[in-house]
């Protein structure tokens, strides 16, 4: 009975805000889905958050296979490293990132020689959402690479089969959900992100930046509708999400029968 009426208030807690708020927002969802603003602020955070996804896909998936098939000196010091995006308030990795990306910096010298600015840029939306999400990419690719059982790998060595044809052919498939999964949440994480985006490129406006300028120039009602919007939207990315996980596992050799 108590862990009953606990999980209730539990429930409560998390559905009550969520829900009320879009309740109220339903009759202004038409006006904001004609504003120019508010779509072309989402489309911006989608846009980057895919981006953002796609380059921690290319770094993380690499790394983190690495990571779990091979010893070194400080490994565990390195794992612990990883964590730190996550633990750190976001507007101080916002902070960090314009240390060392701003224009009379090394790195941000050497970036502009290339044509890249990251103040107020598109570059400068993805390099935050990526240092906060890179996380999700990692660890998720950890837990995947993990899962696969090492026996299989070592029976397609066996066969002469080289590392790389091995890795593409039974390693990663085997981990695909999970890195999935790791793309999945590594998106919704950069898509949501505010504080660290907003110190480093306050222009073009993300959808977040955008609720918040809402809010504080126009007040609560005008805010409302853009909210329930983006509430709308996380919650069809959250069933896209179950869908594309709950999806059988395609067997690795199907396609060898």
């Amino acid at each position: 009975m108590v862990s009953f009426v606990l999980g209730a208030v539990m429930v409560l807690f998390l559905m009550v805000p969520i829900f009320s708020s879009l309740g109220i927002s339903v009759s202004g969802l038409g006006d904001v889905l004609t504003d120019g603003r508010t779509l072309n602020a989402i489309w911006v955070s989608f846009y980057c958050a895919l981006l953002a996804t796609v380059s921690m896909l290319i770094l993380g998936v690499p790394f983190a296979y690495l990571f779990v098939h091979n010893s070194f000196p400080g490994k565990n010091v390195l794992d612990s490293l990883i964590d730190i995006p996550i633990l750190i308030p976001h507007n101080t990795a916002g902070i960090a990132l314009l240390f060392v990306l701003r224009p009379d910096s090394p790195l941000g010298t050497m970036f502009s020689m290339l044509g890249i600015s990251f103040l107020d840029t598109v570059w400068g939306i993805i390099i935050a959402m990526a240092f906060v999400s890179a996380p999700f990419m990692i660890r998720s690719a950890q837990e995947a690479f993990s899962s696969v059982d090492p026996e299989m790998e070592k029976i397609g060595r066996s066969l002469g089969g080289t590392r790389f044809k091995v890795f593409a052919n039974i390693t990663f498939p085997l981990a695909s959900r999970g890195i999935l999964t790791g793309c999945l949440l590594t998106w919704a994480r950069a898509v949501s992100e505010f504080g660290a985006v907003v110190l480093i490129a306050y222009f073009p406006k993300t959808a977040p930046i955008h609720l918040y300028d809402v809010f504080v120039s126009e007040g609560l009602a005008a805010a409302l509708p853009i909210n329930g919007l983006l509430i709308l939207l996380a919650i069809v990315i959250l069933v896209v999400f179950r869908v594309m996980v709950a999806k059988p596992r395609k067997d690795v050799y199907s396609n060898q029968r």
